[in-house]
């Protein structure tokens, strides 16, 4: 492994590692009145849109960070929908 893959490792580590508090936090809490929707679809877009491009030049700390972040990122966009379309908020 070269110097460069263990920086994107490391990278990818500490910026996914960063996101997890808070996205566990609101799972399980499912309170998502402070969150915008549309900052949160482009959030999301986005990283959809870095996984794609990490499966497309085949960088697997792209892909793996990306995984982990879309999952959690979709899971909480859909409960901010679920909540401003139900509870409106």
């Amino acid at each position: 492994m070269t110097s460069t893959e263990i920086l994107g490792y490391c990278a990818a580590f500490l910026t996914t590692s960063s996101f997890l508090p808070q996205a566990f936090l609101t799972l399980k809490t499912k309170d998502t009145h402070s969150l915008s929707l549309s900052m949160y679809s482009l959030f999301t877009m986005g990283i959809l849109f870095w996984l794609i491009y990490g499966i497309q030049i085949q960088d697997y700390a792209i892909i793996i960070a990306n995984s982990i972040t879309f999952l959690l990122a979709s899971m909480i966009l859909g409960f901010k929908i679920y909540n401003v379309i139900y509870k409106q908020g």
